[in-house]
């Protein structure tokens, strides 16, 4: 295989969903997953494009990762602990799954004369910002939750690569994403509690949480131009829509599609859990300056999530196993 574009996380919801547009794209892609999370059904269409190599490693295998970066032209690094909530139950996962793993990333880049790379950081890095909507340029206040402040670290460690050894980078910050192979939230788990008993839905929180969501392709599209476009040694861009919604919004979306009416069960406060931002809303003018624009709000992109869940009720197994 001639130069690739390396995908970590490649079986995973975002890392898939990217490796299809880049062998739609004519590209070569390596793919890194060890399907700890990541489905191989996600990856049907790509293992059967010979453009496409599957390498099953982990990413705490530096050596492993050598090796698979050779012939590598660019990396998007987008393997991941997501697992916000629960953070404080495993606070060494976050460390090891997003910064030391994105340390082994960097390292193996550095080993193949690799330069260019792409980072799913989030908007978590901003912890309570006080200025809403959020601006990549915004102070950063104190680390709200573990797995933010594992993505800030990152984001340290690829700025000193790019500043030490010649990298470009790029670094994008979430607001949650939604859309086809979602495996991981709160519509997979409201879907899920619903279908179990379509009477009753606990809820994390009061449900005036604010939040933000972006449909996956959007996603990948600004990645994709910000990639082509952008010209920093350090590129930052937050990436969600204009505007945000109640979870209890949400939660509308979801039972009017599916049919339910639930009572609504809250458990209390304005946080679902430690470390849970009760406003997430980010600012958005400068990947919109590159010429990038959603084509899917919210409610779109909660529905669409609803719909792929129904077409695929595999998903929620295939997270059991």
């Amino acid at each position: 295989m001639s130069s690739a574009f390396i995908v970590t996380g490649c079986a995973g919801f975002i890392g898939s969903n990217l490796v299809d547009r880049l062998l739609e794209g004519g590209h070569n892609v390596i793919g890194i997953d060890n399907f700890s999370t990541g489905q191989r059904r996600f990856l049907e269409g790509a293992l059967a494009n010979p453009r496409f190599r599957l390498v099953e490693a982990d990413l705490l295998d530096l050596d492993a990762l050598k090796n698979a970066f050779a012939g590598g032209e660019a990396v998007f690094h987008l393997s991941a602990n997501a697992d916000v909530r629960f953070g404080t139950e495993h606070p060494r996962k976050d460390l090891e799954q997003n910064t030391i793993a994105t340390y082994n990333v960097l390292e193996a880049m550095r080993a193949n004369g690799i330069r260019k790379v792409a980072f799913s950081s989030t908007g978590s890095v901003y912890g309570e910002s006080p200025v809403v909507p959020t601006p990549e340029d915004g102070p950063f206040p104190i680390q709200t939750s573990l797995y933010g402040a594992s993505k800030a670290a990152c984001e340290g460690l690829i700025a000193a690569y790019c500043e030490g050894f010649g990298f470009q980078s790029f670094i994008f910050r979430f607001v949650s994403i939604l859309g086809e192979r979602y495996t991981h939230g709160h519509v997979f788990d409201f879907y899920q509690k619903l279908k179990a008993d379509p009477s009753h839905l606990p809820v994390l929180g009061n449900g005036k949480q604010r939040k933000s969501y972006l449909y996956v392709q959007d996603c990948i599209d600004a990645i994709l131009l910000a990639m082509d476009k952008a010209t920093d040694k350090v590129n930052i861009f937050n990436l969600g829509v204009d505007g945000y919604c109640e979870v209890n919004d949400s939660i509308g979306w979801i039972c009017d599609a599916l049919g339910a009416s639930p009572k609504l069960e809250y458990s209390g406060s304005d946080r679902g859990w430690i470390g849970d931002n009760p406003f997430i809303f980010l600012e958005t003018s400068k990947i919109r300056s590159l010429g990038w624009k959603p084509r899917f709000g919210i409610r779109e992109g909660v529905l669409k999530t609803v719909e792929y869940l129904r077409n695929n009720e595999w998903v929620f197994e295939a997270r059991e196993r």
